[in-house]
């Protein structure tokens, strides 16, 4: 019961941050967005629950964590972002491409962490978390750019496993 209350918790105070705005509550939300907060913070809880709070582990009620993740996505992820696109945007234009699936081993143990990792990773402009082996916690990338037949960790997603390895286990 802690996990739904912790992830609805979660989800609710992140769907206001993000649709505050006009509203009769406090100046910023209608009663309607209030609503829908709540049946979708609810639907979020049922399902996302397990996830977040895999084996009965509360770690990511740490608020450190959350500090830490922060510091991620705005710092190493943004700067990868930033030179993903420009790479991308290069290639497009040069038509300079060599695209195909590669195997990564990020070596993370919990669902979060491979879920934050395949979500970085598809979210970086010129690749795609296309599958993963869920016996040995692989990843398949497709990327547009294969450069070497044996690419490591750092030429896919650079120091991104070591963040979330930070975050999530």
């Amino acid at each position: 019961m802690i996990d739904f209350i912790a992830t609805f918790l979660l989800s609710i105070v992140a769907y206001l941050f993000l649709t505050a705005g006009n509203g009769e509550i406090a100046g910023l939300w209608s009663i309607f967005e209030v609503i829908a907060g709540i049946i979708l913070s609810v639907i979020v809880a049922l399902i996302a629950r397990k996830v977040l709070f895999q084996k009965r582990s509360y770690r990511m009620l740490n608020p450190l964590r959350w500090v830490i993740f922060l510091i991620y996505f705005i710092g190493p992820f943004f700067w990868a972002m930033a030179k993903a696109n420009i790479d991308v945007a290069y290639r497009v234009i040069t038509g300079r491409i060599n695209p195909g699936i590669v195997k990564i081993s990020p070596g993370l143990k919990t669902d979060l962490g491979i879920t934050l990792l395949a979500d970085s990773i598809t979210l970086t402009p010129g690749t795609l978390s296309v599958d993963i082996d869920e016996k040995n916690n692989d990843l398949y990338v497709h990327w547009i750019n294969v450069t070497t037949l044996k690419p490591t960790i750092h030429h896919i997603c650079a120091n991104f496993p070591q963040w979330i390895r930070r975050i999530a286990e």
